[in-house]
């Protein structure tokens, strides 16, 4: 954008100054930190780890007590990685939205 106009470059200058001093003060209000994302991140961890480990110990215990041809800690296994994505997934979705809905 060319601007050859001195009034024009100090408008549009202080317009800018005035969007980030916004967007900065939206941040401080908002509280969305560095903390906001390394919980965010414990979550998802948290959301795709104990479904998995939840179904490798519900399939140990199938495969001590049922045993079949197949494997049911590795298909339950499987199956709770599955599920803890889908969950994570949800989670971040979200967020996502919420944070584009601001």
């Amino acid at each position: 954008m060319k601007l050859t106009d001195p009034d024009k470059k100090e408008g549009f200058f202080s317009d800018e100054v005035s969007k980030k001093e916004q967007r900065k003060l939206k941040a401080l209000r908002d509280k969305n930190g560095v903390w906001f994302g390394l919980g965010m991140m414990g979550l998802v961890g948290w959301s795709v780890a104990v479904p998995t480990l939840a179904g490798a110990a519900i399939g140990i215990w199938l495969d001590k007590s049922y045993p079949q041809n197949f494997s049911w800690t590795l298909s339950l296994l499987l199956a709770g990685l599955v599920t803890g994505i889908g969950i994570a997934g949800y989670w971040v979705h979200n967020e996502d939205e919420e944070i584009h809905k601001k």
